[in-house]
């Protein structure tokens, strides 16, 4: 058995610990709160937006997306992995990161690029990818302006020719104890359709449909993006707060078993020095 003063060292260190992943807690908690708000009033209007486009383009013909829809044969492909810049959340970070790899290998003998959104997602994947950029300070003023010329650097990589397929790796925020992992695509947009017969005869358009079509796409790829990171940013605060808050039981468990194992040391040692001290008077008196 370890003596005393090992176990009241123990005892201290835990403590600390356990104060520090209950600090992160609430920080976690609170930060947690702005951002489930942000992500949840942003989802309405980023849907709005995705109908309005699709009932616009629905009732044009042809590719009214240009070249944002253009359908290459594709062989290379770029997957945008969004992470956190910090750890202690969980699997968070683990599980997009493990997507990654898993969507990277679903195009063999493609050329397979990373875009990482993220320090943690960055620093594991160019250990086995090909990395082209880390966008991580994103993360330090996430507005919806610095999102967007992220957008539109992948939309001209893509425009360009430099990737036939674009695809968006995240995790999207459920609650604060659920994050659920997604792939989204990105580029090009999927064709759009509907089942639904739209009528247009009670609408003017101004300008030309074609028009507003190629102003909204570009308008929903940033709003996309942003929503993905949001869900991102939400979900990385849910999944931290309870890491540390399982981190914190677990500490309270060990401090309690190291108490109960000190007092039952203590209580040995007192024991052994009765019976050295009886034992010695009964020698004396011998």
């Amino acid at each position: 058995m370890a003596n005393l003063k090992e176990i009241r060292n123990r005892i201290t260190s835990v403590q600390s610990t356990m104060q520090i992943t209950s600090a992160m807690k609430m920080v976690s908690a609170a930060k947690l709160k702005k951002a489930q708000d942000a992500i949840t009033a942003m989802r309405p209007y980023a849907e709005k937006l995705t109908e309005l486009l699709q009932s616009v383009s629905a009732t044009l013909d042809g590719e009214a997306g240009g070249q944002y829809t253009s359908q290459r044969p594709i062989n290379k492909v770029l997957i945008v992995a969004i992470t956190s810049n910090r750890g202690l959340c969980g699997a968070f970070n683990t599980n997009v990161i493990k997507q990654a790899k898993i969507v990277a290998d679903s195009y063999a003998g493609k050329q397979v690029d990373i875009f990482a959104i993220g320090k943690k997602g960055n620093d594991v994947l160019r250990k086995t990818n090909t990395v082209i950029d880390n966008k991580s300070e994103v993360f330090d003023q996430l507005t919806f302006d610095n999102v967007a010329a992220i957008s539109d650097l992948l939309t001209e990589k893509f425009i360009a020719g430099d990737y036939d397929k674009i695809e968006i790796v995240y995790n999207q925020f459920k609650n604060a104890a659920t994050q659920i992992v997604q792939t989204e695509q990105f580029l090009p947009l999927a064709p759009i359709a509907s089942d639904t017969a739209v009528s247009t005869g009670d609408y003017i358009f101004e300008p030309e449909k074609e028009e507003i079509v190629l102003t909204l796409i570009p308008k929903s790829l940033k709003t996309q993006l942003y929503k993905a990171i949001r869900d991102s940013f939400a979900s990385e605060h849910g999944a931290r707060m309870t890491a540390m808050h399982k981190a914190t039981d677990n500490a309270t468990e060990l401090r309690n078993q190291l108490k109960l194992t000190y007092n039952k040391a203590r209580q040995a040692a007192i024991t052994n020095e009765i019976l050295e001290i009886v034992g010695g008077a009964e020698a004396l008196k011998g």
